[in-house]
């Protein structure tokens, strides 16, 4: 039994699939904050507000890691339940987690204390980080030589 899990990317820890998710989510991470960094440096520039637009981007990078962190929490403990559980307990994290986006990004907007479009703009690195997975994945094998 240990030899099949060993075989699907499951450490030999009981059938835990941590050190495998763990390192996945941590790809995921890298890619966001080199976003964060990117737009950092190159938008910082032409706008006018530039500690609102900083915040802003800081705020939507630190969403983004917490959705891709509460996304991998919430496939991890899903998963263990059959078919028809699993669905609606992932519809039910989906809506929790789309809720808190809108919630932090309406007092984003209401307080006016960072802006708005540059929050989008972090929370955006979710999706790139996706995109950019196989370089962060290539990147993080260097540093971690048991991460295959």
């Amino acid at each position: 039994m240990e030899e099949n899990q060993m075989a699907s990317g499951e450490r030999a820890t009981g059938g835990s699939k941590v050190g495998r998710i763990d390192k996945t989510l941590l790809e995921l991470s890298v890619g966001i904050l080199f976003w964060g960094i990117v737009c950092q440096a190159a938008g910082i520039w032409p706008v006018g507000d530039k500690m609102g637009y900083s915040i802003g981007l800081w705020i939507g990078v630190f969403m983004a890691v917490a959705a891709g962190t509460h996304m991998w929490w919430a496939l991890d403990k899903s998963l263990d339940f059959a078919g028809g559980v699993a669905v609606k307990m992932m519809t039910k994290y989906n809506i929790i987690r789309y809720a808190a986006i809108v919630v932090a990004m309406g007092l984003v907007m209401v307080s006016g204390f960072a802006n708005p479009l540059s929050a989008f703009l972090g929370l955006m690195g979710l999706k790139v980080a996706a995109y950019l997975q196989p370089f962060t994945h290539k990147i993080c094998t260097k540093f971690y030589k048991d991460h295959v």
